[in-house]
């Protein structure tokens, strides 16, 4: 799966009070936006990784985005 990232992009997940709260700027919110249509587009149980290893910001909590049908 192809992902395309905004230039600049910041995302930062994280779990407060047992709800994900993401916080991010135009670029991170605009690439989240292509992600999820990108999904959209793929066979049910195709899902996305972020972490603070390939996308997020130091200390934000994982989040995965999976296409169900």
């Amino acid at each position: 799966m192809d992902l395309t990232w905004e230039n600049g992009f910041t995302i930062d997940v994280r779990i407060v009070n047992g709800a994900a709260v993401i916080r991010a700027n135009r670029e991170g919110l605009l690439s989240l936006a292509n992600h999820m249509k990108t999904l959209a587009e793929e066979p049910a149980g195709s899902h996305i990784h972020l972490d603070p290893y390939n996308a997020l910001e130091d200390g934000s909590d994982g989040l995965i985005l999976e296409r169900i049908d």
